[in-house]
């Protein structure tokens, strides 16, 4: 067989990654036991629509991803990440969820993620020869639930 490799199209790229994420689910869903898998979006808005903070996260076998979180920068420091965090991690527990995981690179979102209680479980760090060479991916875990499932 014989394939071709192609880069898609600025502008399809979203529509094209989320038939790739149904597919890839789908397969997945018929070789492994399947817990909710459900992605969710939570937002602040201020009353003139003006949209000032987010988080996107799903869940898949019983763990929570938050995949981003963003404040806008004139609202930071009032505790909007912290309610988002916190609301996702209460939509998780919802849906089955004992445990939550994100990863980040930014080092004072890293420290944010900390004070809220979750712990490191592995860094990616580039070479001193990689630019740049002070770049560093941590991925970060929470236990969100402390008794068993019934």
């Amino acid at each position: 067989m014989s394939v071709e490799v192609t880069l898609v199209p600025a502008g399809d790229e979203d529509s094209v990654a989320a038939d790739i994420e149904r597919h890839l689910l789908a397969a997945l869903a018929h070789s492994n036991t399947q817990s909710r898998n459900e992605p969710f979006v939570l937002s602040v808005t201020l009353p003139d629509g003006d949209m000032v903070a987010g988080l996107t996260a799903a869940t898949s076998y019983g763990w929570l991803l938050i995949k981003t979180l963003w404040v806008k920068d004139s609202h930071r420091d009032k505790g909007l990440g912290k309610q988002l965090v916190a609301a996702a991690e209460t939509k998780g527990l919802e849906l089955g969820c004992s445990n939550a995981w994100l990863d980040t690179s930014n080092p004072a979102a890293h420290a944010f993620y900390l004070k809220l209680g979750y712990s490191d479980f592995g860094v990616l760090e580039n070479d001193a020869d990689t630019f740049p060479t002070e770049h560093r991916r941590w991925f970060m875990k929470k236990r969100l639930r402390t008794e068993p499932l019934p």
